[in-house]
């Protein structure tokens, strides 16, 4: 094994390692900033090409654009589904929505796990394994890395770490076609967002059960 494959496992290792500690008591952990500026550290050390600059801008926008369309496309229709609804009434919504949808998500949660993931660990992961290798890996490190999510909330951690990981590698692939992060960053804010507005929606309306 050499230099730059030990690079990305341990990278991988650490990020994986990092989401067992959001249920530290400590404040700072879960802030949106910390979170923001960890995965803009790690993709700034990497060297990762974010690709916020045009020609790479304008592809990531527009593949990412209409990723985001179709899945909140499919989110709205998903919401008229008796079991789907179903579901959302029995989420745990934060108690802060707005904040939530303005600053979490998009801050604590999608740029920081796409400058970290497909930013940091799948440049160095290309680097050491090739494309496809690499891929693989942080696909599979973002799938673990939501374990400690699945215990949270009580969904089954087999098909947790199945469905993200999924995720993970499909947004790695709208990063390597664009050439952009923000390709992913839409797509993941966009089932991410999509969601939540699906499900605040839905127990308003219905009066459920959720904060």
């Amino acid at each position: 094994m050499n230099g730059k494959q030990i690079r990305a496992l341990g990278l991988s290792a650490a990020l994986v390692g990092w989401s067992f500690t959001a249920g530290l008591d400590k404040p700072w952990r879960r802030h949106p900033l910390a979170q923001a500026v960890y995965g803009t550290g790690l993709a700034v050390a990497a060297r990762a090409p974010l690709g916020l600059r045009r020609p790479h801008l304008v592809s990531g926008c527009r593949l990412g654009g209409a990723v985001a369309g179709a899945v909140a496309a499919g989110v709205a229709v998903g919401a008229a589904v008796p079991q789907v609804r179903a579901a959302m009434l029995q989420r745990q919504l934060p108690a802060r929505p707005g904040h939530w949808l303005a600053v979490e998500i998009p801050l604590g949660t999608v740029w920081s796990e796409e400058t970290a993931f497909r930013g940091a660990l799948d440049t160095l992961a290309a680097e050491a394994f090739g494309l496809s290798g690499g891929r693989l890996l942080q696909a599979l490190a973002f799938g673990l890395s939501h374990i400690p999510d699945a215990r949270g909330t009580g969904e089954p951690i087999g098909a947790t770490v199945a469905v993200t990981g999924l995720a993970g590698w499909v947004f790695g692939l709208l990063a390597e076609r664009s050439g952009s992060l923000v390709a992913p960053m839409l797509a993941h804010l966009a089932i991410n967002e999509a969601g939540a507005v699906a499900a605040l929606a839905v127990q308003r309306l219905s009066g459920g059960t959720g904060n």
